[in-house]
């Protein structure tokens, strides 16, 4: 069984926090960038299933977020991918990314203290004595609780992929896909506390047999802005959309 996993291409978000209070962190689009990024990701898979023998895989079964840069990704990724390499393509809810609650769309700590600063210094003192995994923010979820809604989503595609030619791939988030990691492989919480997200479009590959044992790998890691083209294809992917600048006191 292989399972790639799929973190979604750049997002206005990922280079301008002022995005997701914009258009709520469920709708913010893609770049220009991030859809290039998931188009690489998409043919990265593809050349890496057309090296296997031609015997060697099943189609495979998609699984995304329904978040817009996830859903913009996967679509992407099936612009790259053979027709005839894709079977099922399912979206789910337990794939979303993780909810922070009163802290939702407000991602500079400084503003969080600022307007909320009972609730800060009460999360600040979790992540301290708790640790980042089980601290919950207020009205919002740890990272205790994707891994523990990941875990069902685990047993919702398991069933059927126990035979060595399945193929999965699920279009994530950073946390998410961390949090299928830390499942899959029974990774403990002291290794989700160490690791980092993966980048916008990279992918992780899980492969293996439950009698043999699965390992992972970092398949490809999408390419960065060099010098020099920091201000190329930062506009939203599908909508003629920009964003309004933060308000000042």
């Amino acid at each position: 069984m292989r399972l790639f996993l799929v973190r979604h291409g750049e997002s206005l978000g990922n280079i301008n926090e002022q995005a997701y209070r914009q258009f709520g962190d469920h709708n913010v689009p893609l770049t220009q960038w991030g859809h290039r990024q998931a188009l690489e990701a998409g043919g990265v898979i593809a050349s890496y299933l057309q090296a296997l023998p031609s015997a060697g895989f099943g189609k495979l079964q998609i699984w995304y977020s329904p978040f817009l840069r996830t859903r913009q990704s996967k679509d992407a990724l099936l612009e790259a991918l053979p027709e005839s390499f894709v079977g099922d393509i399912r979206e789910d809810y337990l794939l979303r990314e993780q909810d922070f609650g009163l802290f939702t769309e407000i991602y500079d700590h400084a503003e969080q203290k600022q307007k909320f600063p009972e609730e800060f210094e009460k999360w600040a003192r979790l992540r301290s004595n708790s640790g980042k995994f089980y601290a919950r923010p207020p009205d919002g979820e740890s990272r205790a609780d994707v891994a523990q809604r990941v875990r069902l989503f685990l047993q919702t595609v398991m069933h059927d992929a126990e035979n060595s030619d399945h193929n999965l791939v699920i279009v994530g988030h950073g946390v998410t896909n961390r949090a299928v990691e830390m499942n899959f492989l029974h990774r403990p919480v002291e290794w989700f506390e160490r690791s980092d997200n993966p980048g916008n479009a990279d992918i992780t590959l899980i492969e293996g047999t439950r009698s043999q044992g699965y390992e992972s790998i970092l398949l490809h890691q999408a390419a960065d802005r060099q010098p020099g083209q920091e201000g190329e294809l930062r506009d939203a992917y599908g909508a003629d959309v920009t964003i309004t600048p933060k308000p000042t006191a």
